[in-house]
Order: C-alpha cells, then structure tokens, then sequence
C-alpha cells in the first residue's frame, strides 16, 4: 500500500507539472486575449491541476490506510499535505473567479513545496505518545489548509507586483521580486542537492560532544561545510572536510547538520539564479512582465485580498486554538513559549495587522501586495527554519 501511495505522489507531481507547462503556455497568445487557445489550454491546465488532487488525495488515503494514522506526522507527510492544500485552494479560488492565472505561479509553488517535502524520509514510523491524539488530524491539518490558503494570497499579490514594479530600472520593488525569485529557487536546489547526494549514497559521521555534554554521533547526507564544534570524522564516503564549526550556542543534537543543510540551500539557490540570469540576460521578474499585459491588477489584488479573509480564521482556528486545546491535554498547559507555537502567534499577529491596514488604513495595491510576500516568507521560515534548525518540543516533525 505505501508504494501505491508512493506512485500516485510522483503521478500528481507530474500531472501539476504538465498543467504548469499548459497555464504558461497559454501567454504565448497575450497578445489575443480571449482567442480560443488561450482558453482550451486554461481549460486543460485546469482539469490536469484537478487530475492531480485527486491522485494526490488518493496518495493520501492510500498512506493513511498502510500506516494506520492520518499522514502528517512528519516532515515529508505535512509538506506534501501542505502542496496539496495550496492546489485545493487554487481550484476553490478558480471556481470563486474564473480565472486560472493564479496558476501561473500556485501550482509551481505547489510542486516546489512537494519537491521538498520528497528529500526527507519517507518512512513511516510509530506515533510519539504526545502524537496519539485525535487531535493531531484536527489540528494540523486545519493549519495546513489554513497556510495553503494564505499561500493562494501571496501568489495573488507576486504576480500583481510583477505586473505593475516598473522594471525598466532598478528600485526595492525590483529587488524584491528577485528576492523572491532567488527563495523559491533555493528550495527548489534544496531539493535538488539533497535527491542528488540520497541517490549517491554520501555519508559523514562524525562524533562530538553536543550541548548536554553528552558524546554523540550526527550523521550528514551532505558535504559538511558547516560541522558539528570540535567534531571528529568517524566514517564517511568522501574526503571532503567541514570548513567552518556550527555556532557551539545552537541547541539540538542535529542542529549542525541542519544548519549546514540550510548554507547547502542558500548557496545552490543562489548558482541556480545566476544561472538563470545569465541564461535570460535580465532580471526574471522583467523576462516575466511582459507575459502579464492582459491580467487584471485589480482582480489580483482583490483575490489575494480574499485570500487572506478566508485564509486567516481557518489558520487562526487550527494553529492556535485546536493546538493549544491539544497542548492542554498534552502537556497540561495552553501555552509554552515553544519556537513553533511563538512563530504560529507571530503569523497570526502579522495578517491580524496585514487585516487592519487593508480595512481602517485603506492599504491595497502595492503595498498590500508586499505585505503577502511578506506573510508567505513567515510561513516558510516557519516550515523550513524553525523545523531544521531550531529545536522545540515540535522537532518530531
């Protein structure tokens, strides 16, 4: 069963693929808005993102039977839980306004967060005692359809700013979008690198004295730029040496390895940009502007608007106050100042304030825009930082 469930993932990460190809294909035909192309390739890019949630749905089913328990326990499970999320979204938010643009830039987030989640194990294990809770399909999945929503805003609000950023010069607003250009990139390397060096078996052990002054062995899939503090190499693949030690103040026994996962990230985002770059011989978001003259920025604004006003309390219901119910049965307390429960307030604090700027300040258009950029990177940093590189009572995931 779980390899069943394994080949419909990898039939849906293709379908999105090929849908991905379809909605920007349709560009082609910008200058003839309308035209019956342009619509038959919507159509079937549509249909092809539909095809795929349910062979992502039908993965999902499929894992929940073999393992006895809803899928999202771990890291690999909450990820692709979490692109499948965004997709349902994008179909919702089609069907609110017939339009498919937002699949331009939703569905390849979709593929990029599943690409992620394909890196980490997928083992599945026994739940930890605080995970056998009915809860735990409550709370979480509510806060991931909640995130996958509010994704759905700052596709809206990207593609509004590549729509309207004059980028005949350099200014913030250009260097924003490149920024966000340069982010998704880096996952999408992350995923790369780390499918790359699984498939050639690479290995380094090494052995250290990890902060509770006990002597541990921490195991790197990749090359250890950054090693553990006075760590000593006890087995490995290659004769690639650290080049700098881990900060000794990270807390963790796998906070090195995690912390030199992320420098892996930065640094092959940052060659897979340039790369484009010079590929295209200008920035990507003025490569991109030019396919955007027929859309609306008005309907892009409002759906990144309405994005959020559905988005919010479906996160605020399942982040917050299911979990906090949870960890009341848990661990006998509402609230423990955990990194993921303080980085779940600081998102809900943020698109609170995100709500009243836009309702009592009449913040809309770029500035609002610029504001779900800035929400979607809290709910990344939420996924991939405070999940590798901070340790919590939350790092089971």
């Amino acid at each position: 069963m779980i390899d069943i469930s394994n080949y419909l993932l990898g039939g849906a990460f293709f379908t999105y693929l090929v849908s991905t190809i379809f909605i920007w294909g349709s560009l082609s035909s910008k200058n003839n808005k309308g035209s019956s192309r342009t619509k038959r390739w919507e159509f079937i890019s549509l249909n092809l993102s539909i095809f795929g949630l349910g062979l992502q749905l039908g993965f999902f089913v499929t894992r929940w039977i073999a393992i006895g328990h809803v899928p999202v326990s771990n890291m690999f499970e909450f990820t692709t839980f979490f692109g499948m999320m965004i997709v349902l979204a994008h179909v919702i938010i089609y069907f609110m306004y017939k339009t498919n643009i937002i699949g331009l830039f939703s569905i390849p987030t979709a593929l990029t967060v599943i690409a992620y989640a394909s890196v980490f194990s997928k083992k599945a294990s026994p739940l930890v005692p605080s995970l056998q809770s009915y809860w735990l399909k409550i709370h979480v999945t509510t806060a991931a359809l909640g995130e996958g929503i509010l994704a759905l805003s700052f596709v809206a609000g990207f593609i509004y700013l590549l729509r309207v950023v004059d980028q005949s010069k350099r200014s913030k607003g250009t260097f924003g979008i490149e920024f966000v250009f340069y982010s998704i990139l880096s996952t999408l390397a992350f995923a790369i690198i780390s499918y790359t060096f699984t498939n050639l078996e690479f290995e380094t052990t090494f052995k250290w004295v990890s902060e509770t002054q006990q002597e541990e062995e921490l195991v790197y899939q990749l090359p250890a730029i950054v090693g553990p503090p006075n760590g000593e190499v006890v087995n490995t693949t290659h004769s690639f040496n650290p080049i700098v030690e881990a900060p000794s103040w990270m807390n963790g026994s796998q906070a090195p390895r995690k912390l030199n996962t992320l420098v892996w990230s930065l640094l092959a985002g940052a060659v897979l940009y340039l790369t484009l770059r010079l590929i295209l011989l200008k920035r990507i978001g003025a490569k991109v502007q030019p396919l955007l003259v027929n859309i609306r920025p008005e309907q892009l604004d409002e759906i990144s608007y309405r994005s959020v006003m559905i988005g919010f309390p479906v996160f605020t219901l399942g982040a917050l106050i299911f979990a906090m119910i949870w960890a009341q049965e848990a661990w006998s307390r509402f609230w423990g100042w955990d990194p993921k429960e303080v980085w779940a307030l600081i998102t809900f604090l943020f698109y609170a304030a995100y709500l009243h700027l836009r309702l009592s300040k009449g913040w809309e258009g770029q500035r609002s825009a610029w504001l779900t950029v800035l929400g979607f990177v809290i709910i990344m940093f939420n996924l991939v930082v405070v999940n590798l590189v901070i340790a919590g009572l939350h790092s089971y995931a």
